[in-house]
């Protein structure tokens, strides 16, 4: 049996569109699937803008938090305060989840977006704590 073709439509042109849109399906799935980037986007639904790199809605005790880790990363490599550091940022990043997802339950956007940007400063010490973490 042939290839089924759509009426009208060349192979190669079917081809790209499914391409196009097997990749805008792989997109979706990837921004839904992590709890940072499904809230970022449930954000831009609301019409609510993402806090900024310059935005100083953080707390200072929250940003000391986040400065003794980067203090830590810094450190010559040792495993066993990697592993202390990664599970502080598992838990703080499931932490973080659990309360953005109730303030989106209630509709508390402004909520949701300090809270993302709390979630945007612990998935850059996640990428930091990878790249401590390759053999060099």
């Amino acid at each position: 049996m042939g290839q089924h073709q759509l009426p009208g439509y060349p192979v190669q042109q079917e081809q790209r569109y499914s391409e196009l849109h097997s990749s805008l399906v792989n997109k979706a799935y990837q921004t839904l699937l992590h709890p940072l980037s499904r809230g970022l986007y449930l954000l831009e639904l609301s019409g609510v803008e993402p806090a900024q790199e310059t935005d100083s809605d953080a707390d200072s005790e929250f940003l000391m938090e986040i400065m003794e880790i980067n203090e830590k990363l810094a450190e010559p490599k040792n495993d066993e305060v990697l592993g202390e550091i990664e599970t502080l940022i598992k838990d703080r990043q499931e932490e973080l989840t659990e309360e953005v997802t109730a303030a989106f339950e209630r509709d508390d956007l402004q909520e949701a977006k300090k809270l993302l940007a709390k979630m945007k400063y612990f998935a850059n010490l996640e990428d930091k704590l990878k790249n401590k973490k390759i053999p060099s």
